[in-house]
């Protein structure tokens, strides 16, 4: 894949940030309810103003918190013509992609066909996602690159749904979210990683989900921040399923991407895990060496949100235990709890672990050039 880098973007919002940079999440949105009828069968039309979307989590489509109404949103972000905020390409080019020198945005959709008990109608819906990403955003800014958004309980059709984008250069990973029906590593998951290998696409798990059941192992939660905080526990539920499914013992060559969740947490889950795994091995032959060399080789992560501990040096250790070459920066523009880029790295990083972190990782993760 080729890109063009825009040596002289305009500084105005953010003049600090001077090197070009990638942007691993940004959500766009759609600016109106039927923004997606040109790309759904009118049958699809007819049927969500009959009938809606019925969705495993049947309380509610989207956050259930006010603080996360409208959209967890920025709101500075909001389009001045009017719309959701993400929901204009100019407004974004604008706020964003130029001041920022944003060389590389990966486009993560939400409220999607995701979380949906009609399979036919998730299936239509991240088709025509897919299409509207194409439509409205990557063909006309090259900087920009979609996510492959697939009908994640129907592992079938999202096979299916990755086959007919892969080699499409508008789309650089395929999407998941981390709360499903079932914990990632399960069988119904398993033709995803397959086409995902395939089509030499990585896999990122975001961040959220509406697959029925509360974001904690006891019920749900009473604060919006038990809501934010819990979301590195699902990651962490989804990455052991992953690794003691034994995904990557069967799909050697496949990279996930854990998406807004932080990673502060990567090395005690790996150690915990290495540590049961010597003692039960046995439960999983499948599993061929110790957890933490698996995660450490296949998985890479965003850094929103980052972790800030007091001391400057824990933040290293903890990256150099990951290792550089496994984090891709990522701003979650246009949402509330955006990390501007000129102020998240602190001093004391070399030239060339500033340069992988903001740019390098994502280009070569991506095969972009």
């Amino acid at each position: 894949m080729n890109m063009q880098f825009r040596a002289g973007a305009e500084q105005a919002a953010a003049p600090t940030v001077k090197t070009a940079i990638a942007d691993c999440d940004i959500h766009p949105a759609r600016a109106t309810a039927t923004e997606l009828y040109p790309y759904l069968a009118k049958r699809w039309h007819a049927h969500l103003e009959t009938y809606g979307k019925h969705a495993y989590q049947g309380m509610m489509e989207g956050p259930p918190y006010p603080k996360a109404q409208p959209n967890a949103s920025r709101r500075d972000a909001y389009p001045p013509e009017g719309g959701p905020q993400g929901s204009s390409l100019s407004f974004m080019q604008q706020q964003h992609l130029d001041p920022n020198n944003v060389a590389l945005g990966v486009l993560n959709p939400l409220n999607t066909g995701q979380g949906l008990r009609n399979q036919d109608l998730a299936a239509a819906l991240a088709s025509a996602i897919n299409d509207w990403q194409i439509d409205k955003w990557t063909s006309k800014d090259s900087r920009l690159k979609g996510s492959v958004v697939v009908a994640n309980e129907d592992g079938p059709a999202a096979a299916a749904e990755i086959r007919k984008r892969a080699g499409d250069k508008n789309f650089v990973q395929v999407l998941l979210l981390s709360r499903n029906v079932e914990p990632l590593g399960q069988r119904r998951y398993w033709p995803i990683y397959q086409a995902a290998e395939e089509a030499g696409l990585p896999v990122g798990v975001h961040a959220f989900g509406f697959g029925g059941n509360p974001i904690t192992a006891s019920g749900w939660p009473s604060f919006y921040i038990e809501e934010m905080v819990g979301h590195s526990q699902c990651q962490q539920t989804a990455l052991a399923s992953i690794v003691l499914e034994g995904v990557f013992e069967r799909h050697p060559s496949l990279k996930m991407i854990m998406i807004e969740a932080g990673f502060g947490w990567a090395p005690s889950l790996s150690w915990r895990l290495d540590k049961v795994w010597h003692k039960l091995k046995s439960e999983v032959p499948h599993v061929k060496r110790p957890p933490s060399e698996t995660i450490r080789e296949h998985i890479y992560w965003t850094t929103q949100p980052m972790e800030d501990p007091e001391r400057r040096d824990h933040l290293f250790e903890l990256i150099d235990w990951i290792g550089w070459d496994k984090l891709l920066f990522a701003t979650d523009y246009p949402h509330w709890d955006y990390d501007d880029p000129s102020r998240v790295l602190p001093p004391g990083v070399s030239d060339a672990s500033r340069e992988a972190f903001y740019l390098g990782n994502a280009l070569k993760l991506y095969g972009i050039s």
